[in-house]
């Protein structure tokens, strides 16, 4: 398969291009950086540069034009401000879900966030900008003609991957290695599972590929 994925310098990014090029697919990191180009072909991706927040529709159409599916996995960083939230976090998913409904490319995971949909709208603290800047971003993708699967892991970590998780569409809060999730992402790809869900993911007991087959 040809994967698109979108903030492709990314921690959780570029374990799963490292996934994805062992088992024989084709990850395509799209990063704002081009000094980041080799950190990524090192990971077995092709890079492209593009900054989505000074974007459009057309270039990313073009760049997503015949590929197999896209994971968003972009997002303006914890030292970010609250504009930038709003512009990568939500308008940046919107833009790539545009592009691909464009382009004809269907399937779509997008790594959002635990309790997204529990934000304080009447706040101007950066956290709450952010979690109703996923929020409103995985809405948006939801109303497109998208084969979508919403991911919303609880807090990340750095640790190694255990390889066991716990799915569903409501659990309880908790961490998870980000290299779990590249791992679920990995196996949502490959399956095809969890088309149209919006999933919560946290550290378990049960193995990634079991808990995704499950969806």
């Amino acid at each position: 398969m040809r994967i698109v994925i979108v903030g492709g310098h990314g921690q959780i990014a570029r374990q799963l291009s490292r996934r994805l090029s062992a088992a024989g697919h084709e990850p395509i990191a799209l990063l704002r950086n081009p000094d980041h180009c080799g950190d990524v072909r090192a990971d077995g991706a092709e890079p492209v540069v593009l900054d989505l927040e000074r974007g459009d529709v057309h270039r990313v159409e073009e760049i997503v034009h015949g590929a197999d599916a896209v994971v968003f996995a972009a997002g303006a960083g914890p030292d970010s401000g609250p504009e930038r939230k709003k512009s990568l976090d939500r308008d940046g998913l919107i833009l790539v879900a545009d592009g691909m409904v464009a382009a004809g490319v269907r399937r779509l995971l997008v790594v959002s966030s635990m309790g997204a949909d529990d934000f304080d709208a009447d706040s101007s603290d950066t956290f709450q900008v952010y979690l109703r800047a996923k929020s409103e971003g995985d809405s948006a993708v939801r109303e497109r003609d998208l084969d979508w699967t919403i991911v919303r892991p609880g807090s990340l970590t750095d640790d190694e991957a255990a390889d066991a998780v716990e799915i569903a569409e409501s659990v309880e809060a908790g961490s998870v290695p980000r290299a779990d999730i590249a791992h679920v992402l990995h196996a949502l790809l490959e399956t095809g599972a969890g088309v149209r869900r919006t999933i919560e993911v946290v550290g378990g007991s049960t193995p990634v590929s079991d808990a995704v087959s499950a969806l």
